[in-house]
């Protein structure tokens, strides 16, 4: 009896081989770890192990493993607090307000950003199964942002709105989508130098500035006002929110530097010198926020002190991916904050810590020693 041959249609013929289904062949010689690439395979992707990259398969592992909901956490003294006419300054609105706007639709364009494009050019599957978990936490995120804001009573249009008519949001929302356009483009393909070049750069765009640097002053306003007891289940919300993007920007970091590895003639000295003006940039930008946000000092905090912050998170940035430092010297004025950007399962949160946090279980809290 002859071999029997399966040729199903071609779903996509790119040469990245997105789909992983342009030819079955029964009896076709079985998937090797060394066939396997994070992009430009021609491997089956279907095929989820033999595991290649298993530090993705334990990202997935551990992502599963902090699973969280944001009606889980009480909000009613947030309410109380926000409803009181004396109980927040304008300046502590302000703060909430704005970082609402940006979080409520920079976490929309991150989720759009991985199922309709990065998703498609990462041809590795257990790269693959961490960002359909990536996705849904970035679902998770923006449900927290509209709890917040619905539980508040808050005015959605304005706030949903900030990102095209405030200049500080506007600017680092439409210097992301210059960078992830092209990755949408369905006319994109990787298989090039150039295009491959293409595709790290905005990566680069994607988890090192935007999810690496854009985040930092507004988690670290509204965590600094959790510390001395003003809107804590917001707070909360966030701690929950920065331990998932600690995630997403350690796997978006092995990405990267894997990418690197496997095609070495990428990372030019023309490029890299491009990455560094790219995070340079995102830094100017994430200061004017800062400025914007905070015009005054409060919560024990002022804008110089987050140009140092960024500064010193750069540095961080820079190493990681392999550019030498580009602010000698920058240290953190928020030392408190490095016990939830270095989140593995387990932190410290202000005077308390997660001790237990199961798939459909409760929170748990001990108080510190």
């Amino acid at each position: 009896m002859s071999t029997a041959h399966i040729n199903p249609p071609t779903m996509n013929s790119s040469a990245g081989g997105a789909t992983g289904l342009e030819v079955l062949e029964m009896g076709a010689a079985r998937i090797r770890v060394d066939d396997k690439r994070i992009i430009n395979c021609r491997a089956d992707l279907n095929q989820l192990v033999p595991f290649k990259y298993k530090w993705a398969w334990q990202k997935y592992l551990d992502a599963c493993a902090n699973h969280w909901m944001p009606n889980e956490i009480n909000m009613s003294a947030d309410i109380a607090l926000w409803k009181d006419p004396n109980g927040l300054t304008e300046d502590e609105r302000m703060i909430i307000e704005r970082n609402l706007g940006f979080f409520s639709t920079a976490d929309s364009l991150v989720a759009n950003n991985l199922v309709l494009a990065v998703y498609r050019h990462i041809t590795n599957p257990e790269c693959r199964q961490y960002l359909l978990r990536q996705a849904f936490e970035e679902a998770l995120h923006t449900h927290a942002y509209q709890h917040v804001i619905e539980s508040l009573g808050m005015d959605e249009t304005k706030i949903f709105n900030m990102y095209r008519e405030v200049p500080a949001v506007a600017h680092k929302a439409a210097w992301s989508l210059k960078y992830t356009q092209s990755l949408g483009d369905p006319n994109f393909e990787t298989g090039t130098p150039e295009n491959d070049r293409r595709l790290l750069r905005d990566l680069i765009a994607f988890y090192v500035i935007f999810e690496g640097i854009f985040f930092y002053v507004g988690f670290t306003q509204i965590l600094s006002m959790g510390r001395r007891n003003k809107m804590t289940g917001t707070a909360e919300q966030l701690q929950y929110i920065l331990r998932d993007e600690s995630m997403h920007l350690n796997f978006g970091i092995d990405v990267i530097n894997q990418i690197k590895i496997e095609n070495p003639h990428l990372w030019s000295e023309d490029f890299k010198q491009e990455a560094i003006d790219m995070i340079r940039s995102g830094v100017d930008m994430e200061y004017a926020y800062s400025v914007d946000t905070m015009p005054r000092g409060i919560l024990g905090m002022n804008s110089e002190m987050f140009k140092e912050y960024l500064q010193f998170i750069a540095n961080r940035r820079c190493v990681q991916i392999g550019l030498p430092q580009q602010y000698p010297g920058a240290t953190n004025p928020f030392p408190w904050m490095s016990e939830i950007m270095d989140l593995n399962k387990e932190k410290n949160f202000f005077e308390t810590r997660v001790t237990e946090y199961q798939t459909g279980g409760a929170l748990s809290w001990d108080d510190e020693e």
